[in-house]
C-alpha cells in the first residue's frame, strides 16, 4: 500500500478533526472520518462503474463540501484524479467541449463527476458520448452543523475502526485497492496551458514525499493547526496544499471557494480570526488586494490575526511592496510581522521546490540592472543604482535539490543568471500528452523548470519565465521588472499591469504595457499615464516599450485564483 493511501487510513481511524465548508452562507463540519466514510461509498459506486486501479476519473467541480469524499475515494478504488478545466457563464461550450474531449482522450478517462454547478454542461458531455454521474448522486449529503465560534469541542470523536462499518465492495474485493508508489495519484492539467493539452503525472510517492517536506519547513503541528484557504482545487496549491495534506495529516481545514473570497475579500482576514488559523496561502495579488481591504477597517477589534504564523505567497512573482502592505495593514490586528513565507513551486515538482525559513522579515535581493540583463549577473547594486528587486524564496525543501546552468546544460556558479533544474523524491517522472507518456527528466533526474534564475547563498531565486523574457540588444529584460515600474504609477492597479512580449525571437522583437485604471473614461489622464509608465520603464530597463494600453478595470484575463493569463493577455493587446 502507498504511504498516502495509509496517511489517509490513519488520518480517518486517530484523528478526531475535519474540514469546515459553506462559510459564510451554509456552514458545514465534517470530521475526516466522516469523509472518509463517504469516500468509501464513492470507491464503491466507482467500481461498479468500471473504475479499476489506474482508471483516471475526471472531476469538475467547485465544491470542497463534495471534492473531498470524491478525490479520497477515487484514490482508495486505485484511480488518479484529474481536476478538469472549468467553463465560465461566459465560456463558447461548445468549443470548451471539444478542449475536454481532447484531455479526456488524452487521460484515457472514461468518466467524469460533476457537481450540481455544472449541470449545465451534462447535455454536451453527453452530446460528445462522454458518461457523467453527478457528485451528489455518490456523496450523502450528511454532515456536524456548527456555529462558527470556538474549534475546541466541537469535532466528535470518530467511530472506532472496528465498529464502522465498510461499504461492500463489488466482486467481493477489499478497499483500499493496493496501489504502490508508482502508482499514479495526480494528473495535474497544466496552468493556462494553450494548444496541445498536457498532464503532469504525480505518483502517490511523489504525493508523500512533498507533503511531507512540505510539513516539515512548515513547521506543522496536525492535532494543534488549523488550515485556511480559497484557492480552487483544480489548482495544485489548493489540491495539494489545502486538501491532500491536512486529508492525509488530520490537521483542520477551513475551505472556501475562490468566487468566495474574490466576492468579499474580508471573509479571508475573517475565518483566519474566527476559527484561530495558523497556516494560509495565496499568490502575491491576493494579498495585495486584502491589504488595501484591512486598511480601511477602522475598528482594530475587527479581526484578531494573532494566530497566523504561516502565510505563504507563491505561484506568481512576488512583490516586496505587496507583502510589506499586507503585513502592516494586518499589524493593527494583531498579525505577526513575520507571518508572509516566500515560496517556490511548480507542478513538475508536485507543488513546493523551496521555502523561506519561518518568523523571519521578508528577505529580497537588490541587484543591478545593468549587470543582470546584459552580463546574466547578480550583483548586488550599489545606493543610487538602476536596481531590480526579488525575494529570496529559501532554500529547497528535504528530498529535494536545485541548479543553475546554461542553456547548453553546463553549470553555473552563485549569483549567475540561468536556467532552473529540480530533482529529487517528489519530481514527477513525466507527462501525459496526446501522443503518448513523455519522460520529464534527463538521464540524470533534473527537470528543466522553465525559469530563469539563480541561487544566492542557497536561497533560490526566480527572475522570470523563460518564455516570457524580453530579449532586446543582447539584453535580458524581465517582464517583472517593466509591470513592477508601470504599477508604480498613481492610478494603475495593484497588480493588474503586464507587459506583453511582442515578435518574440526575431530582430524585431520589443514589448508592449499594459494597465489598468479606473480613470479609463479620462481621456487627459489617460494620456499623462501613458508619459509617465513609459518614464518609469525607461528609467529601471532603459528601453522604450513600443506601446502602452490602458484598459478598463476586469479586462486583463485572470485566471480563477486571480493570477495573470499572459499567453491570453498577449493575444488581447496583438488585437488592439
Amino acid at each position: 500500500m502507498s504511504r498516502f493511501v495509509d496517511a489517509l487510513l490513519a488520518t480517518a481511524t486517530q484523528s478526531s478533526r475535519g474540514m469546515v465548508t459553506g462559510e459564510p452562507k451554509e456552514l458545514r463540519w465534517r470530521s475526516w472520518a466522516e469523509i472518509h466514510r463517504q469516500a468509501r461509498q464513492v470507491a464503491v459506486a466507482l467500481i461498479a462503474e468500471g473504475v479499476a486501479p489506474g482508471t483516471a476519473v475526471a472531476v469538475l467541480a467547485t465544491e470542497p463540501v463534495l471534492i473531498a469524499p470524491t478525490v479520497q475515494g477515487v484514490w482508495l478504488a486505485g484511480g488518479s484524479v484529474t481536476m478538469l478545466h472549468q467553463p465560465t457563464p461566459r465560456t463558447d461550450l461548445a468549443e470548451w467541449s471539444r478542449d475536454t474531449v481532447r484531455v479526456l482522450e488524452m487521460i484515457g478517462s472514461p468518466l467524469v463527476l460533476l457537481s450540481p454547478s455544472f449541470t449545465r454542461v451534462a447535455a454536451v458531455l453527453a452530446e460528445q458520448g462522454i458518461a457523467h454521474r453527478l457528485l451528489t448522486d455518490l456523496v450523502e449529503p450528511e454532515g456536524s452543523g456548527v456555529n462558527g465560534t470556538a474549534l475546541s469541542g466541537r469535532a466528535p470523536a470518530p467511530m472506532p475502526p472496528q465498529t464502522r462499518k465498510a461499504a461492500p465492495v463489488p466482486g467481493g474485493a477489499a478497499l483500499p485497492f493496493p496501489v504502490g508508489e508508482d502508482a499514479t495519484a495526480l494528473l495535474q492539467l497544466t496552468s493556462g496551458s494553450t494548444g496541445a493539452p498536457r498532464a503532469v503525472r504525480i505518483t502517490h510517492g511523489n504525493l508523500i514525499s512533498n507533503i511531507t517536506a512540505m510539513a516539515e519547513r512548515m513547521g506543522c503541528r496536525p492535532e494543534e493547526d488549523v488550515l485556511a484557504s480559497w484557492l480552487p482545487l483544480f489548482h495544485d496549491m489548493g489540491m495539494i496544499g489545502f486538501l491532500a495534506l491536512p486529508m492525509a495529516l488530520g490537521a483542520e481545514l477551513v475551505k472556501i471557494t475562490p468566487l468566495d473570497f474574490l466576492s468579499a475579500p474580508l471573509l479571508w482576514p475573517a475565518l483566519i480570526s474566527t476559527y484561530g488559523v495558523s497556516v494560509t496561502s495565496a499568490p502575491n495579488f491576493a494579498y495585495a488586494l486584502v491589504a488595501r481591504f484591512m486598511a480601511k477597517v477602522d475598528n482594530p477589534g475587527t479581526f484578531d490575526l494573532s494566530t497566523l504564523r504561516v502565510a505563504v505567497n507563491g505561484a506568481e512573482p512576488i512583490d516586496a511592496g505587496a507583502v510589506r502592505a499586507f503585513t502592516s495593514a494586518g499589524a493593527r490586528f494583531g498579525m505577526p510581522r513575520t507571518c508572509v513565507v516566500p515560496a517556490y513551486g511548480l507542478a513538475e515538482a508536485t507543488l513546493t521546490v523551496s521555502a523561506a525559513p519561518l518568523a523571519t522579515d521578508l528577505a529580497v535581493d537588490v541587484v543591478d540592472t545593468g549587470r543582470l540583463t546584459t552580463d546574466g549577473l547578480a550583483v548586488p547594486a550599489e545606493p543610487g543604482a538602476v536596481s531590480s528587486i526579488f525575494c529570496r524564496l529559501g532554500t529547497p525543501l528535504p528530498g529535494l535539490e536545485v541548479s543553475v546552468v546554461t542553456a547548453d546544460g553546463a553549470p553555473l556558479g552563485d549569483r549567475e543568471v540561468g536556467h532552473l533544474r529540480v530533482r529529487g523524491t517528489s519530481v514527477t517522472p513525466g507527462y501525459l500528452t496526446e501522443s503518448g507518456p513523455v519522460s520529464a527528466q534527463d538521464e540524470l533526474g533534473w527537470v528543466n523548470t522553465g525559469d530563469l534564475g539563480y541561487l544566492a547563498d542557497g536561497d533560490v531565486v526566480v527572475c522570470g519565465r523563460v518564455k516570457d523574457v524580453i530579449i532586446m540588444g543582447g539584453r535580458n529584460i524581465y517582464p517583472t521588472d517593466i509591470e513592477r515600474a508601470a504599477a508604480s504609477v498613481d492610478g494603475v492597479r495593484v497588480g493588474h499591469a503586464a507587459a506583453i512580449r511582442m515578435n518574440a525571437g526575431t530582430l524585431r522583437e520589443r514589448f508592449a504595457v499594459a494597465v489598468e485604471s479606473p480613470r479609463i473614461n479620462d481621456a487627459q489622464a489617460v494620456a499623462l499615464l501613458r508619459k509617465e509608465i513609459t518614464a518609469r520603464v525607461v528609467d529601471l530597463v532603459g528601453v522604450r516599450p513600443a506601446a502602452v494600453h490602458v484598459l478598463k478595470p476586469g479586462t486583463l484575463p485572470k485566471t480563477t485564483s486571480g493570477k495573470l493569463r499572459r499567453a491570453a493577455a498577449a493575444e488581447q493587446i496583438t488585437a488592439l
